[in-house]
């Protein structure tokens, strides 16, 4: 996969590595889902794709539902793509639940989170000019 690099959205159901390092080869992506990547820990090859402008990351509905989680090192990679407009975290959380690292994304129009502490989500709302929306959806079919 990696050797497409001209590949401009993708999404994928179920991520079995443990590293997202293939997709900082693709330069070109403009929008990213992966649904369910329990192996996942670090965003940071992530911070590569600087053409990204909607990224989803989410758990299986069943884990979301159950309030199972993926717990990532940290949100600060996401801060470097400088194009993200549209993000969704569904069960996708760092240690400390915090969505203060996403106040650094200056171009994010719309974000939904789940299994973030209710108050955290109303601070980031209140914080911010985000809007709590679904990602758009790609224009691949």
């Amino acid at each position: 996969m990696a050797e497409l690099r001209d590949l401009e959205e993708l999404v994928i159901a179920t991520f079995p590595d443990e590293s997202f390092e293939f997709l900082g080869r693709l330069q070109n992506l403009r929008y990213l889902r992966i649904v369910h990547m329990p192996r996942i820990s670090d965003l940071g090859p992530l911070a590569t794709l600087t053409r990204l402008a909607s990224l989803s990351l989410s758990t299986l509905p069943s884990w979301d539902a159950s309030g199972r989680t993926t717990t990532i090192r940290s949100l600060d990679p996401l801060t470097a793509i400088p194009g993200l407009a549209h993000l969704e975290l569904l069960g996708i959380c760092p240690p400390d639940k915090s969505l203060g690292p996403l106040e650094k994304c200056k171009r994010l129009q719309t974000a939904r989170v789940s299994q973030y502490p209710q108050a955290e989500i109303d601070r980031f709302f209140g914080q911010t000019s985000v809007a709590d929306r679904f990602n758009p959806e790609p224009t691949i079919s």
